[in-house]
């Protein structure tokens, strides 16, 4: 079972997804220490493909409490672990259809290894993100409206 530390909510409000994949991460040892401890943050993180290596920009781990002068910079870009044929799919359906490369969450596996699932994403616009607002808000009331039916308070 995977303990998931961080989660990108804004991901699913801002873009739509269409395919989803897991990739490993490069880590120094006080980071991997601070994410265990639940304290990192992927809001305003996305990934990207250079050189034939797949990096996660933007992401924040915070300093380990307990580190020392060997502590890890918190925004650092970290490497991606993927097979190339993954990278190779990522360069060629994210240039070609115009998507963005954006990390969903941050958990830890059974193991012990820190993953990242990404997620091909498009840009929402503005009628999109009210559209899913206004279907959202219609269902809770539904949801409501049926809760109280079955209390027997209608």
């Amino acid at each position: 079972m995977a303990e998931t530390v961080a989660v990108n909510r804004k991901a699913r409000h801002n873009y739509i997804i269409s395919d989803t994949f897991e990739a490993g991460l490069v880590l120094t040892g006080t980071e991997i220490k601070s994410i265990r401890a639940g304290k990192a943050n992927l809001s305003d993180a996305y990934a990207r493909v250079e050189k034939g290596e797949a990096w996660l920009i933007g992401a924040h781990i915070a300093p380990y409490d307990a580190g020392n002068r060997y502590n890890h910079e918190p925004k650092r870009d970290r490497k991606l672990l993927l097979h190339r044929g993954e990278i190779d799919a990522l360069i060629g359906r994210a240039a070609a259809k115009g998507l963005t490369i954006v990390p969903l969450r941050l958990y830890i596996t059974a193991k012990g290894r820190a993953k990242v699932e990404l997620g091909l994403a498009r840009g929402k616009q503005l009628h999109d993100r009210r559209r899913d607002i206004a279907e959202r808000d219609s269902r809770r009331e539904v949801e409501r409206d049926l809760a109280d039916l079955q209390r027997g308070r209608r």
